[in-house]
């Protein structure tokens, strides 16, 4: 698939802050292994949705959007399984 470009918003920067420190290590090794291979064995493509994509990384889950065309993956959300869903 080549090589893709991360960029991370500022709300996915948001929800990092507010996460165990001990977990934020291993979803940044989940997250940079998208750029390699965006669309991993584990997505989840979001319904209701062309672009939307979600990981899981234990309990957690990141909420992306890939770009194709201009080959960026966009980090919108990483938040708990109970609150990923809600508000997106």
């Amino acid at each position: 698939m080549g090589s893709y470009e991360i960029h991370w918003k500022n709300s996915a920067e948001r929800d990092l802050r507010n996460i165990d420190p001990q977990q934020v290590p291993r979803i940044i090794k989940a997250v940079e292994s998208l750029v390699d291979n965006p669309l991993p064995s584990q997505h989840r493509k979001l319904r209701g949705s062309e672009r939307d994509y979600r990981i899981r990384v234990g309990d957690y889950r990141v909420i992306y959007q890939l770009d194709t065309e201009t080959k960026i993956v966009i980090i919108y959300h990483v938040r708990h399984r109970r609150e990923a869903y809600r508000k997106l």
